[in-house]
């Protein structure tokens, strides 16, 4: 009986040391199939290595996989205008140039206006709110925005980041002011009177008959069927950022070229 009992003794110390060994491997393994959870404790995968933003600011991995999950891609958004996009908004956002940090706007001229290259998306419930038509200057090109400008009366578009202001009535009807944010790009927004507007021309009928919408006088301007409701929903201090490959623009912004360290300014 006695060696019995120091048999069962023996094994149970013998499992409990085993089992002990083996927590650190338990618990390695239990982390790295977790990931990122949000509020809601749903899942979100872990930004791949490669991604071109990665090391180079703290973008949130739920913001950066919603190109994925929301299938921006295969909407037309480039993915370089929405890793563009995500690390400015980052950027405002640390240095609090922006009060609405729920709603983010991106233009992409690397598309032709024939496309639906205006996204509007809900960053705080991860729903894509808008896609459609936007115009750009008439001195811009025609089917594709290539020349940009900051200066008055130069009917181009403008690159960039922008702030959205606050609403009025004027000549184009309900309008929303754009502050721009990036000196020397378009921080010339106001006096220029760059806003976003509804506008007969930005319309498939004018795709049809011509292959691309009309143009405006540099703003960023949206079927009229729509642009009060889009308006409504990103007035009042939320990020826009218009898009194009160009690498002029890319090579001299502040914002994306913005050195790393805490609250440090770009402008």
């Amino acid at each position: 009986m006695k060696r019995f009992a120091f048999k069962k003794v023996y094994l149970f110390f013998s499992s409990l040391f085993i089992f002990i060994l083996h927590m650190p491997f338990v618990f390695a393994k239990t982390k790295t199939a977790v990931g990122f959870f949000d509020n809601n404790a749903s899942v979100h995968p872990i930004v791949a290595k490669d991604s071109p933003l990665v090391n180079n600011i703290n973008v949130p991995a739920e913001e950066m996989n919603l190109y994925d999950s929301l299938r921006l891609g295969s909407l037309g958004l480039a993915r370089q205008a929405f890793d563009y996009a995500m690390k400015g908004f980052s950027v405002m956002k640390a240095v609090g140039e922006i009060s609405n940090d729920h709603i983010i706007s991106i233009i992409d001229f690397s598309k032709p206006s024939s496309e639906k290259r205006l996204f509007v998306i809900d960053l705080a419930n991860y729903k894509l709110l808008f896609n459609t038509y936007v115009a750009h200057g008439m001195q811009s090109g025609k089917e594709f925005a290539k020349q940009f400008s900051n200066r008055p009366e130069s009917n181009k578009s403008s690159l960039g980041f922008y702030e959205t202001q606050g609403t009025y009535i004027g000549g184009n009807g309900y309008s929303l002011k754009l502050n721009g944010m990036e000196k020397g790009i378009n921080d010339n927004a106001n006096r220029r009177a760059i806003v976003i507007h509804g506008a007969e021309y930005v319309d498939e009928s004018f795709i049809h008959s011509q292959g691309y919408l009309g143009r405006s006088w540099g703003c960023p301007a949206l079927p009229q069927r729509l642009h009060k409701a889009i308006i409504d929903v990103i007035k009042n201090g939320t990020c826009l950022f218009i898009f194009s490959p160009d690498q002029n623009y890319l090579s001299h912004s502040r914002i994306l070229n913005r050195p790393q360290g805490p609250m440090m300014a770009y402008k």
